[in-house]
């Protein structure tokens, strides 16, 4: 524990004293404050926040100020005069959903998961509160700042900023871009080696480490499990358990943009932040849903003022569960009854290698080039690939794509591109950003 301390004590708070922001504080007040409150307590925070922030937005905002929108004392009905910010609408109105000068702002790229690639603004104490509030939501795996952790992701050059606090922290994080079979089976008993005792990354890729370390009788057992980014399903979650010893998993559901929307605790329940953000379940025709119904997830966060994302439309499909209803674990945050995601499929190379959605996604954030894509994989030694031009699109940079993508993969494989004009979406209007077509096992 003497790690946890020296971080949270010293290192945490001089780093928030060198960059002004609060993340400390901020960990606190929801371990401490906001853990503690009873319903009642919550609604009226959340309330309150709400209100303060569409009375800054109308005052600040450009984009909004000419919406002609007029409050009253009842933030949840006076939100209904805000649009639906679809991703398409917020990049064509970028700058006048700013307050600051952009280039004094951290710039996050949306997670394209969906296709459609976007980005979002926010200041240092902003970012670093976002993710405060993930840490609280971390723990309720068990884990401490400092713990030996094994994490997936996408960064690929970790940079000596993150490296030293891969040290600080005891992580060690593996290239979700490389998720070859032999770099698993390595990474997994190095876990084992180094004692790692939380496991968390993208969804995908536990069940892929969960899947393989069944395969090869790797016993490895981590205290919990931390699963974001797609969606953590019925058989992946099996998988986990029987691989990695019963651990107490965590399903986090958030966004690149900077909502932490909700997590499960030990009793399996989605609890709602409803003091970081306010979720709207909406049918097609922007009417919210009656509980036990399916809705269109439209999330506003209430702890953002220099780039206000206000009923921003996530593509995403959720069941509303009662408002009476409590969870057993203890906990007074308001309840969702089912997040709903679409099983993201893994399209696999000619040798086997598996390649997620954050693969393609990461990948085609970087060209401008490409509007949308979609990729269909529909004989083991080919992947095709929709795509929608943009206006600066030249043909060569297919090719471009290609190198990067080989490179990544490690591997050459048989690319098809189709040129279309529409992508078709999911039931939950969100862009299917990979269909696997064919039935594929993991291979050695």
């Amino acid at each position: 524990m003497f790690n946890n301390f020296f971080l949270e004590k010293i290192i945490l708070p001089v780093g928030d004293f060198c960059l002004r922001t609060t993340f400390i504080k901020e960990l606190h007040y929801w371990r401490n404050t906001i853990a503690n409150l009873n319903d009642e307590a919550l609604k009226e925070l959340q309330k309150q926040r709400l209100q303060k922030l569409l009375q800054h937005t109308l005052a600040t905002i450009p984009f909004y100020q000419q919406q002609n929108i007029q409050l009253t004392n009842n933030p949840y009905a006076d939100i209904k005069q805000f649009p639906i910010m679809h991703k398409s609408l917020m990049k064509q109105n970028i700058h006048n959903l700013l307050i600051h000068d952009e280039k004094k702002m951290i710039k996050e790229g949306t997670s394209g998961s969906s296709g459609i690639h976007g980005e979002v603004y926010m200041t240092a104490c902003e970012d670093r509160n976002y993710q405060a509030v993930q840490t609280f939501l971390w723990e309720w795996s068990g884990y401490k700042i400092g713990r030996p952790m094994l994490q997936t992701g996408i960064a690929i050059n970790r940079g000596w900023i993150k490296s030293v606090k891969d040290t600080l922290f005891k992580t060690s994080y593996v290239n979700a871009y490389n998720l070859s079979y032999e770099n698993i089976v390595q990474t997994l008993k190095d876990a084992q080696k180094n004692k790692k005792e939380f496991f968390g990354g993208y969804a995908s890729s536990l069940n892929l480490f969960a899947e393989i370390a069944i395969k090869e009788n790797i016993h490895i057992k981590f205290k919990g499990i931390l699963a974001w980014g797609d969606k953590l399903f019925d058989h992946y979650k099996k998988n986990i358990i029987q691989a990695f010893g019963n651990p107490l998993i965590t399903e986090l559901y958030g966004t690149t943009e900077g909502f932490v929307i909700s997590a499960t605790c030990e009793v399996g329940n989605y609890h709602l932040m409803t003091p970081q953000c306010y979720v709207e379940l909406l049918d097609k025709d922007g009417n919210e849903v009656q509980p036990g119904d399916l809705g269109h997830v439209v999330v506003t966060r209430l702890d953002a003022f220099s780039f206000p994302l206000i009923r921003f439309y996530l593509g995403d499909l959720a069941i509303k569960e009662e408002e009476t209803k409590k969870c057993t674990c203890g906990r007074h945050f308001p309840l969702l009854k089912k997040v709903i995601g679409r099983d993201t499929d893994i399209v696999h190379t000619p040798n086997g290698k598996p390649l997620i959605v954050h693969f393609f996604a990461s990948l085609f954030g970087n060209y401008g080039e490409i509007t949308q894509f979609r990729v269909i994989q529909k004989i083991k030694d080919e992947i095709e690939i929709e795509y929608i031009p943009s206006s600066t699109f030249y043909p060569e940079i297919l090719e471009i794509i290609n190198q990067e993508m080989f490179s990544k993969a490690q591997e050459k494989f048989n690319i098809k591109y189709t040129e279309v004009n529409f992508i078709p979406p999911t039931p939950s209007g969100k862009p299917q950003i990979i269909q696997n077509l064919i039935t594929q096992k993991l291979v050695s």
